[in-house]
């Protein structure tokens, strides 16, 4: 082996095993692996940054800021209020979300559709008495896919077009992938509707009540005792007939430095805080119950200027002031950060009242807790702002909203700058990358998206991420490690099918597409695919959409996909739960793609 591919097949194991161990965020990771790639001299200098102008990552951005402006307009409200009526019995009310959902995955984000929907979910969950993990997973996995049926569902699509446009001359179309795509999203929704969502565990599907759709057990507030409250003196085993009564429970206890987590036989004292969990509703009548008093809500902050808005000092709401449930979305500038650093109160105006986590109880201090991806957080505030504050801390509400009043012309607007940038691009007057961009700049300029949600619409850590995976995946191929690792792979598979290889390729892309970004699956396995074909002999199209499919079939871990990871804590979903759903769909994409991309896409 040459110098080049030692050092490629170095990188690539330990970017696949950080991209798993998932210690620090995948676009980290591939910005650090890029610069040690430039200085090691696999990637040329002039080439190091030349991944963020590439037409993938283009499109990527320009449609996540179309996906912002259709929901701005309205558009995608109007649609996904068409499910309300089909809830009556659970497989139509999953086959009613998954399916719309899927069908919008088609043309906008599928992390963007399953924002929109995440809302609907919820509330038809709780008219209809159902718990929310019955919907929100195949809701998740009915926005994947969604995702495969045309060009821009999915970030791996666009990859694997814009290689094959580079590697053989011409990219895939708009509808390219339908043929396969299509079928599979329909037989996957068909099957989360009918038998999947039978598969969740049982103690996830038992009927709650509305105050407990996401996973509320888990959900702890911090209060402080007041020097007048009734409790000061009593212990926490004579308080249980109030929470109880209040279907609370008081689990732990902070006086000053100590922190107290048997607190049975504690006695209150004045000015101690109290870990309770609770459900919103409960918290509010266990306070007013024992005169206690919400911590966030009587004390400022040290670095509180009185600069900034403030909520009103009220015990959970107010006519002027209400709270809101919230799901921390990957790229949030919350997740990685301690709550006591971010200063809700000081620099957004609102207090965090609570946190959830779906896989275990919360026993710290809110201000040292660590926000991860999937933390549901209970915010007060200002009603009016509650919304676009939540919007700007990167986290998705998990209550409805309001369709936009006197909006019709934008949303006449924003569908037709999509349609119209689509149809260019589908006869071939515009490029893909020029149309999307140029419908996403007629969206910002007509102020349907502000120009103050132009960057807070794109997904930043996607985006760093393909800019500079793309370079790395041309140093497998200028090195000549895919040809090198593509002919151990026919050797190895020497005397089999080229159908057995295809499909060789298929899992392999789909298992990675589990443990890591589906999007730097996409970028190292299309030069591989095309490197496989040409070994054998064979057409590199049937290749390169095993690995698109693969590429974004991340069903058995919350953490291949982002929509995945989203539903986790509002589903209240543990990490071993998406397999039993998850696994019999891969075995379902994998037995009915093989067959459909042949059909669609002869050797």
């Amino acid at each position: 082996m040459t110098y080049d591919q030692i050092v490629v097949f170095a990188l690539l194991p330990a970017v696949f095993a950080l991209f798993i161990w998932g210690r620090w965020r995948h676009d980290v990771v591939a910005f650090v692996t890029l610069l040690a790639a430039v200085i090691l001299g696999v990637v040329p200098g002039s080439e190091a940054f030349a991944g963020f102008g590439h037409p993938a990552t283009i499109t990527v951005a320009a449609v996540l800021v179309i996906s912002r402006g259709l929901s701005n307009a309205g558009a995608v409200e109007h649609v996904a209020r068409l499910v309300r009526p089909a809830t009556g019995s659970t497989t139509m009310h999953i086959a009613a979300l998954s399916g719309t959902a899927a069908a919008l995955s088609g043309f906008i984000n599928n992390v963007g559709a399953l924002a929109l929907f995440m809302p609907v979910a919820m509330a038809t969950a709780a008219k209809a008495k159902r718990a929310a993990a019955v919907l929100l997973m195949p809701l998740s996995f009915g926005s994947i896919l969604g995702g495969l049926v045309t060009l821009i569902g999915t970030p791996p699509n666009i990859i694997v077009a814009a290689y094959r446009g580079q590697a053989l001359g011409e990219p895939f179309g708009l509808f390219d992938f339908t043929p396969v795509g299509l079928p599979l999203a329909v037989a996957g929704v068909a099957f989360v509707a009918l038998i999947g969502w039978r598969l969740i565990p049982a103690s996830r599907r038992a009927a709650r009540s509305p105050a407990e759709m996401i996973d509320i057990e888990n959900y702890v507030a911090e209060v402080r005792v007041p020097e007048d409250s009734k409790i000061v003196g009593k212990s926490v085993a004579e308080l249980d007939d109030v929470t109880q009564d209040n279907d609370a429970l008081i689990v732990g206890l902070i006086r000053g430095e100590r922190r107290i987590l048997a607190v049975r036989r504690e006695r209150i004292r004045a000015d101690d805080l109290l870990l309770i969990e609770a459900s919103p509703e409960s918290l509010h009548a266990l306070i007013k119950a024992l005169s206690l008093k919400l911590i966030e809500d009587t004390e400022d902050t040290a670095e509180d200027d009185g600069t900034q808005p403030r909520p009103s000092r009220v015990s959970i709401g107010s006519d002027d002031v209400s709270v809101i449930e919230a799901v921390v979305s990957t790229g949030s500038r919350l997740a990685g950060r301690a709550a006591g650093a971010v200063h809700f109160r000081r620099r957004y105006g609102v207090n965090l009242l609570a946190v959830a986590r779906s896989d275990r109880p919360i026993r710290d201090r809110l201000a040292s807790f660590e926000f991860q991806t999937g933390d549901v957080l209970l915010l007060q505030g200002d009603r009016d702002r509650l919304p676009e504050i939540v919007a700007q801390l990167g986290c998705l509400p998990l209550a409805e909203r309001a369709l936009p009043v006197g909006r019709r012309n934008a949303t006449v607007f924003a569908l037709s700058a999509f349609v119209g940038a689509i149809l260019l691009a589908a006869f071939g007057l515009l490029s893909f990358p020029i149309a999307l961009a140029g419908a996403a700049a007629l969206m910002v300029v007509a102020n349907i998206v502000p120009p103050r949600e132009l960057y807070e619409s794109i997904d930043w850590p996607v985006i760093v991420l393909l800019g500079a995976m793309i370079p790395i995946g041309g140093a497998l191929q200028t090195s000549g490690a895919t040809e090198l690792l593509a002919g151990w792979i026919t050797g190895l598979a020497a005397g089999t099918s080229v159908v057995f290889v295809l499909a060789l390729l298929f899992v392999v892309t789909m298992t990675l597409s589990d443990v890591m970004n589906n999007a730097a699956t996409a970028v190292i396995a299309a030069p591989l695919a095309v490197a496989i074909a040409n070994g054998l002999g064979v057409s590199p199209d049937p290749f390169l959409m095993a690995v698109a499919v693969g590429a974004s079939c991340a069903f058995l871990t919350p953490i291949g996909h982002q929509n995945n990871t989203l539903v986790m804590g509002p589903g209240g979903y543990r990490f071993g739960d998406y397999w039993r759903m998850g696994l019999p769909l891969e075995v379902l994409i994998v037995a009915l793609g093989l067959p459909l991309i042949l059909w669609a896409w002869p050797l």
